[in-house]
């Protein structure tokens, strides 16, 4: 891993403080964090994320790369991706940034990959995670072994003794710290230095304890299907009570019009329907009156919920695998919102030759254009017409410019 500067400890992180650095020739005198996230919904634990990453980093300017329609585990987005990106930035990131589609919708080390590249391009100095373990030293460890971060489970779980190595309690890896190890595989042929906070709660916890304001994202989503109160919980509240909720069941029937109609080898070029899934999903979906019914038949030790989603959600917006081939490496970064200070500091980027600042749809390159687009109208058709065709339409937009009242 590229280092310089002078290394600070602090706490059981460690910093360090690169004064001046470049980003793709672009001299750049700050101290610049980036978050890597999803906000489904936004809530007061990635409030903490945000606070504890400025105060860890003593960063000039926050930075955060963000899902856009569709999450990492092959999930629509409770509230679209307008609405999280301004949540952001009412509750103190900078610049917002998309992390495209084909990379969201991924294994946890393509996501991670991506987002870091991302991160790497914009100038980022900095990035901090959440963390169950929040033992940053035993997950760099995991992260220089020569192993598949998205096999890390199947790994723990056949008794192979990578945890025991370096003293950590077998099977005592969370989604949190997965995505953790493989962040960390990505920056490492970077300067960008790791920092972690200590999650606030399990990422699957599925109640809100009412003595907490702290409460999952998977909490949230399960309490506002039930028509609970949330608003202890999330700056969305208001939001979320206004919003009709999307969640897969609102595609059940386009899914299960599509794996009954579509032929076998049409299924088998969608992108990541591999290993013979196109064929176990045709056969379930007969059985099924609802999407949950249809996942707790499909799900099995080969295919888990995750990647059965991920591959859906691409069925869902026609992505090819050939389309994924044909994409470019990213050296275009859509912009989704700033404040004052994240628009200034793009101004850096202007007429550079390596990276691309997208501001406007058209800025973003064709073959990406073409499978957001998809992907924004798919997520639309669960919307009534009117908010559909709005959705839509804001796709072509411009970016939020959040200016804090006084």
């Amino acid at each position: 891993m590229k280092r310089t500067g002078c290394l600070l400890s602090w706490g059981t992180s460690f910093i360090y403080h690169t004064p001046l650095h470049t980003s793709y020739g672009i001299l750049i005198e700050m101290k610049i964090t980036g978050l890597i996230t999803e906000y489904n919904p936004f809530h007061n634990g990635h409030l903490h994320h945000i606070q504890k990453a400025r105060e860890t980093t003593q960063c000039d300017l926050l930075i955060c790369v963000m899902s856009g329609h569709f999450v990492q585990r092959g999930e629509p987005t409770i509230l679209n991706k307008w609405q999280r990106t301004q949540a952001a930035l009412e509750h103190g990131v900078d610049l917002v940034l998309e992390l495209p589609y084909p990379y969201v919708v991924q294994s946890a080390k393509h996501f991670a990959n991506a987002a870091v590249r991302i991160l790497e391009l914009i100038g980022c100095t900095d990035i901090v995670f959440g963390s169950e373990s929040n033992d940053l030293e035993s997950l760099q460890l995991m992260a220089e072994l020569p192993i598949n971060v998205d096999g890390l489970k199947e790994h723990l779980s056949q008794g192979m003794g990578y945890p025991k190595a370096y003293g950590m309690v077998h099977g005592s890896y969370h989604p949190n710290d997965i995505l953790a190890i493989a962040y960390l595989k990505a920056i490492q042929n970077t300067s960008i230095q790791a920092h972690t906070i200590a999650r606030t709660n399990h990422y699957h916890d599925e109640t809100i304890n009412s003595d907490s304001d702290i409460a999952s994202a998977t909490a949230i989503r399960k309490a506002v299907r039930l028509h609970q109160d949330v608003s202890n919980t999330t700056p969305m509240a208001e939001a979320l009570k206004q919003a009709k909720p999307i969640s897969w069941e609102n595609y059940f029937t386009y899914i299960q019009t599509l794996l009954i109609s579509l032929d076998k080898q049409d299924l088998s070029e969608i992108f990541l329907m591999d290993e013979g899934l196109e064929n176990h999903l045709s056969k379930q979906i007969k059985f099924a009156s609802d999407f949950e019914s249809f996942m707790l038949t499909s799900i099995s030790k080969r295919y888990t919920r995750a990647r059965i989603q991920r591959a859906l959600t691409h069925l869902l917006t026609h992505t090819k695998r050939s389309e994924i081939k044909k994409l470019v490496p990213i050296n275009t970064l859509r912009v989704l919102g700033f404040n004052e200070k994240g628009q200034d500091y793009l101004k850096r980027f202007r007429d550079h030759e390596q990276v691309h600042i997208a501001s406007r749809f058209n800025q973003v390159p064709l073959s990406y254009r073409i499978i957001e687009m998809r992907a924004t109208t798919v997520y639309a058709h669960a919307l009534a017409a009117e908010e559909r065709l709005k959705l839509i339409q804001r796709e072509i937009e411009g970016p939020i410019l959040y200016k804090k009242s006084t």
